[in-house]
């Protein structure tokens, strides 16, 4: 195996412990050890993630590191790894509060190396939150953490991506009954504003197409089915216009995802959480990535959760952090030039 020549290294955290984080960090390794771009290095307990990848019948070898620079010579033939040790070594599938202080220290590590530039992105593995939320974590998830983290709240918006599509759930994790009440023409104008401006940073799209969904069926059709269409959602994007965007919508959510649809436009705000995730879980389960935008750095991550009920079994599908890893390679070389 040849040595892979890197300029800066991808930081990936641990995420949960007990979860598949081990056996898909092993696989995503395995997949990428010959793609500079993807280069990472792990911040986690590197001794736990050796056992566990043994366990899973993974073959691989983990090198302990002080600083990001050194993985460049070392990930062609081991995972390079900030060794941070676990208090305990949970049973796979079994968690445990006592690890979950680790688990969040990995984000704030990650998180100071991005911003001060010591690695060229950040992807972070899945969490289990109700282990944070037993010691004090009172963040919604990653994504929210990551803005308080780098003093962007509010601009922080969560975009999906899989194979030609983009998607972005305005309104992210409230029930539906709230969803109506929750969208306002400032909402969609700050989110719509964060996703041109990342697109131009990170895609190289230099005029990006944003559709829209309608939050009725039928996009409301003309007030029959509702009125946020007229009341909200069209006035948002008659100024979004003004501002000089490219925009279109809004769209019926049942005609807006289908191919023809998807060449029409460079990524889709939808009006709710499920409008959003649907399509692109359909398109691409296993491959799916989440995106942050709004930050300033390259975050990504899978777009799955911790899998408990398979962790520790061999059995986890590790495409969904390929890809992540991947797509932050790619967003950090276009946001250098």
């Amino acid at each position: 195996m040849t040595e892979v020549s890197l300029t800066v290294p991808i930081a990936l955290t641990c995420g949960e412990p007990a979860g598949i984080a081990p056996e898909i960090t092993a696989m995503a390794w395995l997949a990428l050890r010959d793609t500079p771009h993807a280069a990472f290095f792990l911040i986690g307990d590197a001794d736990y993630f050796t056992e566990r990848a043994t366990a899973s019948g993974l073959t691989v070898a983990l090198t302990k590191i002080t600083r990001p620079e050194e993985a460049e010579r070392l990930f062609g033939t081991s995972i390079p790894v900030l060794h941070r040790p676990l208090p305990i070594h949970p049973e796979a599938g079994m968690i445990s509060s006592k690890t979950a202080g680790n688990v969040v220290a990995a984000i704030d590590e990650a998180v100071a190396l991005a911003i001060s530039g010591n690695v060229s992105a950040l992807v972070t593995n899945p969490i289990q939150k109700e282990a944070l939320y037993a010691t004090g974590f009172r963040h919604q998830g990653h994504t929210d953490y990551l803005a308080w983290l780098a003093g962007r709240e509010g601009l922080e918006v969560m975009m999906l991506v899989a194979a030609d599509l983009r998607v972005v759930p305005i309104t992210v994790h409230i029930p539906l009954k709230d969803v109506a009440s929750s969208i306002t023409e400032e909402l969609i104008i700050t989110q719509a504003s964060v996703v041109a401006q990342d697109l131009k940073k990170y895609f190289g799209l230099t005029s990006p197409r944003l559709a829209f969904t309608g939050l009725n069926p039928h996009a409301g059709e003309n007030g029959a089915m509702g009125h946020e269409e007229q009341a909200i959602i069209i006035p948002a994007l008659e100024r979004l216009r003004r501002n000089g965007l490219t925009v279109s919508g809004p769209l019926p959510a049942d005609t807006a995802f289908h191919p023809q649809a998807r060449a029409n436009y460079d990524a889709i705000l939808c009006m709710y959480h499920d409008q959003a995730l649907i399509p692109i879980k359909t398109l691409d389960f296993h491959g799916g990535v989440n995106v942050t935008l709004g930050l300033p750095f390259v975050r990504t991550s899978p777009d799955h959760g911790t899998a408990l009920t398979i962790a520790g079994k061999g059995t986890a599908n590790p495409a969904s952090l390929i890809a992540a890893l991947k797509l932050a390679g790619e967003m950090a070389k276009v946001s250098s030039g």
